[in-house]
C-alpha cells in the first residue's frame, strides 16, 4: 500500500490568490492523490478567512510561527498526517504526475529526499538575453542540471519530498532563514545539507521528470532585477557558509563556475559568430556579468558576518527523535516540530514580528493548528 501524502503549500499575499488557486487544483488534478493539501498562511487574516472560504477541501492553516516560508512550511508539516510530505508553492502548478513521481523513490531507504524539475512560465517569452544557465534566478532549472534521476547536495523549496520522520529528526527548516522581503537565504539547501549530515549514509534524488511550473512575473524579466537577484544569492550564499562551512555550501557551485558557464559563454559567442543568434553574445556577456555581482556579494556577505558584533551561528540543536506518522485516517497529530532557529544578527526584526521569543539558536515549538478546514546550484 502506498504511504499516504501530505502536499504542503504556504501562501502569504493576496496579490498570488489566482496562482494559489491554481496550486491547489493542481494537485487535485494528481494520479497519486495525496490525503491532504495543506495551505499554510503566512501571517494574513485576511487572506487565511478568503482561503478557509474558497479552497475546501484543502485545510487552511496559519503559521503561528516567525513569519517567512521556513515557519510556514513547518507549521505545515506540524499540522500534517501523512507519512510523506511533499512541498509546491503557491505560485507553482504542477504536472499531473507529479507526485507520483518526485514520490516513488522514497521507497527506498537510502533516498532522504526528492526534488522534481521546475520550468519557467514567462509571462510571454523569456528574453533573448537570458541565459539558461542561470535558470535559478527565476526560481527555475537550469541548464546543466542532471537530465535523469541523480544524487544531489540539495533541491528547491517549491518542489521537493520526503519522509515525514527525516524532516522531523533534522529540526524542520531554519526558522527565520530564507527568503524575506528582498533578502533571500537559501533556507532549502541549508536543510538538505543539514539532512544529509544527520544520515551520512543517504542522498538527495533530483527526479526532473516530476515537473512543475513556475510563474516569472513581468517585473523578474528585466536585466536590472537578473543582477539584483544575482547579488543577494551571493550574499545569501555567505550566510549559508557561516552557518555550515564553506565546503558544504559552496561543492555544487565549484564545479557550475569550472564546467557548466564557461561552457554557456563560449556556445554564446560561437552562436553570434556565426550567426546563428544575435543574442548569443548578449547571453555570454549576461552569465560573466551573472557570476562577477553573484562573486561580488557573496565576498561582500562574508565580510559582513565578520564585522564586529557578528558570529558564525551557532550549531543547530539537537535534532528531535523521528515520530512515526499516524494513519491517514487519523486526525492531525497534536505534536509539536522542533524547529532550527538562526544564528544571532544584528539585523532588526520585521516590525509586525512582536512579543518574546526563544534565544537565538534554541528549539522552538510549533504548535499544532487543527481548527482550520480544509542538485541544484544556486537556488531561489
Amino acid at each position: 500500500m502506498d504511504a499516504a501524502i501530505s502536499v504542503i503549500i504556504p501562501a502569504h499575499t493576496e496579490k498570488r490568490w489566482d496562482a494559489l488557486v491554481e496550486a491547489v487544483e493542481s494537485v487535485r488534478r494528481q494520479t497519486r492523490p495525496p490525503v491532504e493539501t495543506i495551505v499554510v498562511i503566512d501571517h494574513n487574516e485576511q487572506l487565511r478567512a478568503r482561503a478557509e472560504k474558497e479552497l475546501a477541501p484543502a485545510r487552511v492553516v496559519g503559521n503561528p510561527g516567525r513569519r517567512g516560508a521556513s515557519g510556514a512550511r513547518n507549521a505545515g508539516v506540524a499540522a500534517a498526517r501523512g507519512e510523506l510530505i511533499a512541498f509546491l508553492d503557491d505560485d507553482a502548478v504542477a504536472d499531473a504526475g507529479w507526485l507520483e513521481a518526485l514520490c516513488a523513490p522514497l521507497a527506498e531507504g537510502s533516498v532522504l529526499g526528492t526534488g522534481g524539475g521546475v520550468r519557467p512560465l514567462w509571462p510571454v517569452a523569456a528574453p533573448a538575453w537570458f541565459p539558461d544557465e542561470f535558470g535559478w534566478v527565476v526560481g527555475a532549472s537550469y541548464r546543466g542540471m542532471p537530465e535523469k534521476p541523480a544524487p544531489v547536495r540539495n533541491v528547491w523549496g517549491l518542489n521537493m519530498a520526503m519522509r515525514r520522520d527525516v524532516f522531523l529528526s533534522a529540526g524542520g527548516f531554519r526558522d527565520g532563514f530564507g527568503k524575506l522581503g528582498d533578502h533571500s537565504r537559501p533556507e532549502d539547501t541549508e536543510l538538505c545539507v543539514r539532512v544529509q549530515q544527520a544520515h551520512p549514509g543517504g542522498h538527495w534524488l533530483y527526479v526532473p521528470g516530476a515537473l512543475v511550473g513556475h510563474r516569472v512575473p513581468a517585473n523578474r524579466t528585466s536585466a536590472r532585477f537578473f543582477l539584483v537577484r544575482c547579488w543577494h544569492e551571493g550574499l545569501g550564499k555567505a550566510e549559508l557558509a557561516a552557518l555550515l562551512g564553506t565546503g558544504d555550501a559552496t561543492s555544487s557551485e565549484r564545479d557550475y563556475v569550472r564546467r557548466v558557464l564557461p561552457r554557456g559563454v563560449g556556445q554564446g559567442l560561437r552562436d553570434s559568430v556565426a550567426g546563428r543568434d544575435p543574442a548569443g553574445l548578449s547571453r555570454a556577456g549576461a552569465i560573466v556579468a551573472g557570476l562577477t555581482v553573484t562573486a561580488a556579494g557573496m565576498a561582500a556577505g562574508r565580510m559582513a558576518v565578520r564585522l564586529p558584533g557578528r558570529r558564525a551561528a551557532d550549531a543547530p540543536p539537537a535534532p528531535a527523535p523521528p515520530a512515526p506518522a499516524p494513519p491517514a485516517s487519523a486526525p492531525p497529530p497534536a505534536a509539536a516540530v522542533a524547529v532550527v532557529r538562526p544564528r544571532t544578527s544584528d539585523r532588526r526584526e520585521p516590525a509586525a514580528e512582536t512579543g518574546s521569543r526563544p534565544a537565538l539558536g534554541e528549539p522552538m515549538s510549533v504548535p499544532m493548528e487543527s481548527d482550520g478546514q480544509i542538485g541544484t546550484v544556486f537556488t531561489t
